[in-house]
């Protein structure tokens, strides 16, 4: 393992695979503790709600095993840790000047267009953080849902170039102290990290489920991670949703 690699952390790594979240729920019950399962290669890999997530080659696909954890409130919220890490493992590589900023509920945006993306997956007694980021190659704009952030990817935006494996090194290095934080300190350090590199905060954004869409001030999240809108109505939390910028 790379000299960075966490202490307390394993490593799977594939050559291909049908889905790194789907491999992860195969073998969580075999882990003790946390462990990354890679893979170079996913044929039938998934955002969310199912929608499918294509993986070219060189591009990064990993999902990490969180075992003996069963509140859902609690898991949910580490859709925000895992933004954190990402967002300073990019930082790591292309430096400082590059445009970073974390789209509720689980993206992370460059130069404004979408990055990387983060599922969550439970499984008994445990939690599936499912990523994956545009290292080499975004999917076209045409492959997205109409309205939605357009992909960009890391080597075209920034010009860095890292390999999907030494990806993972800083985003597993990344993770582990934003992790520890939330286990000793909850959930509000965390919270407050990450508004601070919020995308859109304190703008007119729209929040769409399969009901209806919510237009309203991008405000804060609350103790639940839920987004909070101010509306004409006056304030509404939303747990689930997709949201939009125009």
């Amino acid at each position: 393992m790379s000299p960075i690699w966490p202490h307390g952390y394993g490593q799977r790594v594939l050559q291909s695979v049908d889905s790194t979240n789907a491999e992860a729920a195969r073998v969580a019950h075999e882990v003790a503790g946390p462990t990354w399962i890679f893979s170079h290669e996913q044929t039938a890999a998934r955002g969310r709600r199912g929608r499918a997530w294509t993986q070219p080659k060189g591009n990064f696909g990993a999902s990490l095993i969180l075992p003996n954890l069963s509140d859902p409130a609690i898991m949910s919220l580490r859709s925000f840790t895992a933004s954190l890490a990402l967002y300073d493992a990019i930082r790591t590589i292309a430096g400082p000047q590059a445009r970073l900023s974390l789209k509720w509920p689980n993206d992370v945006l460059l130069s404004g267009g979408k990055l990387a993306g983060i599922l969550l997956e439970s499984v008994p007694n445990g939690l599936i953080i499912g990523i994956g980021v545009n290292l080499a190659e975004a999917p076209s704009a045409a492959d997205v849902e109409e309205g939605a952030v357009t992909p960009v990817s890391l080597k075209a935006e920034t010009q860095a170039v890292v390999s999907p494996l030494e990806f993972l090194d800083h985003l597993a290095a990344a993770y582990a102290p934003w992790e520890a934080q939330f286990a000793q300190h909850g959930f509000l350090p965390i919270k407050e990290a990450w508004l601070a590199r919020a995308a859109k905060l304190g703008e007119q954004i729209r929040a769409r489920t399969m009901r209806d869409e919510t237009h309203g001030v991008f405000e804060t999240v609350d103790e639940l991670g839920h987004l909070v809108l101010s509306t004409h109505k006056g304030r509404v939390a939303i747990p689930a949703a997709d949201v939009f910028f125009n």
